[in-house]
Parts: structure tokens; C-alpha cells; sequence
């Protein structure tokens, strides 16, 4: 399909989506219907052109659509008692869907879609499908699962949303900050899968990553004001100006320090440090303000050794009082090893294991090890190095990751 109708589309789903759900206030059915119309539209456009109002053409499918899957469902009065409605709605004058509305209903649906009744990995799901207007077979392939297996995860999610009386209105002062953190963190966690790729042949899922950075800058555009926002999409910006450089031409994995940064993007850089400087002066910092702050950092460093690590490791120390969780603790050490050395980074790792258990946690033991046999090379130690780089490719599932450790382990013997 064409790169720009395929772009058009993704832009126009949740705005049909919303159309849907405004006028019949059933999303589970309404998402289906709109899934239906992008599909019927990506086959049809390629060959007859895009109409010339895209959104009320797919409205239109979407409006028919959902009287079919209403009267398909006969066991349950209510659904048959819209579906006479609906069809009212098609077919008495006046009473049609009429022209697309502008109003623009993407924060609704990704607050929605983060609703706290779902778990994490449906929230992430639903929001692709409803909000960034991914197949179901897409959202399946850049999980590494079986289209049915996401199906079903996505069918689950919209009947436990139906379960949980949720709405389609926008937030209210007494829960704005508690959906408004559950749509961040929603789309962190869909651009950290994308950067680097929990399974498969490649390092970075771009498929991924520039979709939540659409999805965030959407948001930002919804709530500009917001400073935690702004450092999220500073953040996604500041990091993702560096994916070029993060492999060579045989795809093989270039650390930091090893990367050409003339190959990093220097509009996306601009565009973050300027998102970041805009609300750092504000009273409030929060932690994707201060993990902008230090990807500004290192942006700002056009070599390895003009990279200010002292600052890194004390914005770190900071993030970490307000977050802290395993991934910020880790990458403390990596900066303080930086900073100030490896033995005193090692000596760091090694009182974060004794009271936080860093090396058993699921969520960062393979890089765990990966950074105490970094540092454990850079004090002299090969034997005990080579040893922790092949355990940390024996735990993950990213092929190219796994092909680094394993060549730095077979380097040192």
C-alpha cells in the first residue's frame, strides 16, 4: 500500500473511531467497524484514489459496518434494539452520519484505551489497534506472537473495558493525572520495545518507535502545557536521533561510545533540546523531563570524551529518588562507572544487589550482567568478564544483541 495513504489512514482512525463511538457509545463494536473500514479503504484507494473527504468516506463504511455487526448479534435485545436505531440512523433523512465532525478525539481514545482496568500489555495493544490504526497482524508481528494470540488479547481487552462501564469522555480534574500517566507510560513502553526489540533478527522495530512518537506528539498537541509530556516527547526525539548510528552495514550493534555520531539526526536533536530547555526552568521536574534532560546531555557531546558523565550520574542519582526502579538504578552504575571509574561503579552494583536484588529482577538481568562484565573488562578482569557476557546472550531473545555478547566474549577468550 502507498507510504501516504497508508499514513492517512493511521492519522484518521481514532477520528473515526471517535465518530463511531460518539453516536452509538459502544467502542468494542465501533473498533471492530472502523478496523473494517481501513481495511475496505486500503483496498479500494490504491486503485480508485483517496476521496476527497477521506474521513466522512470512512465514517460512511464505518456507519454500515456496525449495522451489520449489531444486527449479527441477535441473542441480546439491546444490541438488536441499536441496531434499529442505527439503521434508522442510515436510512431516515436527515438522520444519516453526515459530514465529519473536526473535533479531534485522540486523547479520549488513548486514555480510553489506557483505562486502569486493563493490564499493561492490552493497554499497549488496544492503543496501537485503536489509536494508531494497526492490524491486529502488526501489532502480533512486532510482539513476536501469533496473530490469534493478539486477537484474543485485543477481544479480551475491549469486553473488559465494556465490563468496567468505561467512557469516552475526556478526563476530569479528579483523574486526569492517573490516566494521563497510564497513556505516558503506554507509550514509553511502545517505544522502548521498538528501540531495542525484546525478540527477533533485528535491533530496533522502526515500525514502532515512529508510532509512538506520532501517538506522543499527538498528546503533546492535546496538552501542551504539560511538562512531563514535553520530556516524554523530548525524550523519544533525543533518543531516537541516534538509531542510525546504533548499527554498522551488516546490522551488528554499535555501542555508544563506538557510534559515527556525525550520522546521528541533528534536527531531531535540535527539535528535543529545545522541547527540554522549554520546561526545565519549571518548579516541577518529573522523571521524563529528567531522562530528556540526560539524553540532552549526551546529545550535546559531538565525542565520547566531551560527554559531561559527572552530570549524567547526578541527574541519575535524582531520577532515581523520584523513580526508583531497577532500569534507573542500573544505569546509575553505568554513569558513576563512567564518571569516576569501574571500581567505583562495580562497588555501586554491588551495593544495589545486596539491598535491591538487581541481578534476580526479570526486568534487567540480562543487562545486569551485561554492564558488570563491561565493567569487570575494564578493571582487568577477562575471564570473569567473558563469562557474564555469555550469560547475558543466553537471556535475551534479540538476535543481534545476543551476537554483540557473544563476539565481546569471544574476544576476550
Amino acid at each position: 500500500m502507498n507510504a501516504d495513504i497508508e499514513h492517512l489512514l493511521r492519522v484518521e482512525a481514532p477520528q473515526v473511531l471517535g465518530a463511531l463511538v460518539r453516536r452509538f457509545g459502544r467502542f468494542d463494536v465501533a473498533e471492530d467497524a472502523v478496523q473494517e473500514a481501513l481495511l475496505t479503504a486500503s483496498r479500494v484507494w490504491p486503485a480508485d484514489g483517496v476521496p476527497d473527504n477521506p474521513r466522512s468516506w470512512l465514517i460512511r463504511i464505518g456507519y454500515r459496518r456496525m449495522v451489520d455487526l449489531l444486527r449479527a448479534d441477535q441473542s441480546r435485545r439491546r444490541r438488536e434494539q441499536e441496531a434499529g436505531v442505527a439503521e434508522l440512523a442510515m436510512w431516515e433523512p436527515g438522520r444519516g452520519p453526515g459530514a465529519a465532525r473536526e473535533t479531534d478525539d485522540s486523547l479520549a481514545l488513548l486514555l480510553l484505551c489506557c483505562h486502569p482496568a486493563l493490564s499493561a500489555a492490552s493497554q499497549v495493544a488496544l492503543t496501537l489497534r485503536a489509536v494508531g490504526g494497526l492490524t491486529t497482524a502488526e501489532i502480533a508481528h512486532a510482539h513476536g506472537i501469533p496473530e490469534n494470540t493478539m486477537g484474543t488479547r485485543i477481544s479480551r481487552a475491549k469486553q473488559r473495558l465494556a465490563r468496567a462501564g468505561a467512557r469516552f469522555t475526556p478526563p476530569t480534574d479528579a483523574d486526569r493525572d492517573s490516566r494521563m500517566a497510564a497513556a505516558m507510560q503506554v507509550l514509553y513502553l511502545i517505544f522502548n520495545e521498538g528501540y531495542t526489540a525484546s525478540t527477533g533478527d533485528w535491533l530496533v522495530r522502526v515500525d514502532l518507535t515512529s508510532e509512538a512518537i506520532r501517538l506522543t506528539r499527538m498528546l503533546h498537541a492535546s496538552v501542551p502545557a504539560d511538562v512531563e509530556v514535553t520530556g516524554l516527547l523530548a525524550l523519544m526525539l533525543l533518543t531516537e536521533a541516534r538509531r542510525p548510528a546504533r548499527t554498522s552495514g551488516h546490522d551488528e550493534l554499535v555501542p555508544l561510545d563506538e557510534q559515527d555520531r556525525t550520522r546521528w539526526d541533528r534536527d531531531l536533536i535540535r527539535e528535543g533540546t529545545e522541547l527540554i530547555d522549554s520546561v526545565w526552568d519549571r518548579r516541577e521536574v518529573g522523571p521524563y523531563q529528567l531522562q530528556a534532560a540526560i539524553a540532552a546531555v549526551h546529545a550535546a557531546a559531538t565525542s565520547p570524551q566531551q560527554t559531561d558523565w559527572p552530570q549524567i550520574a547526578a541527574l541519575y542519582l535524582w531520577l532515581e529518588r523520584l523513580n526508583p526502579i531497577p532500569p534507573v538504578r542500573l544505569s546509575r552504575v553505568v554513569a558513576v562507572a563512567k564518571a569516576y571509574g569501574p571500581v567505583r561503579g562495580l562497588a555501586l552494583l554491588d551495593d544495589l544487589n545486596r539491598r535491591f536484588q538487581l541481578g534476580r529482577d526479570p526486568l534487567i538481568r540480562q543487562r545486569e550482567r551485561a554492564v558488570r562484565a563491561h565493567l569487570l573488562r575494564m578493571t582487568g578482569d577477562a575471564a570473569g568478564a567473558a563469562s557474564l557476557y555469555r550469560e547475558a546472550a543466553s537471556l535475551t531473545g534479540n538476535l543481534v544483541e545476543q551476537r554483540y555478547l557473544l563476539d565481546q566474549a569471544d574476544r576476550l577468550g
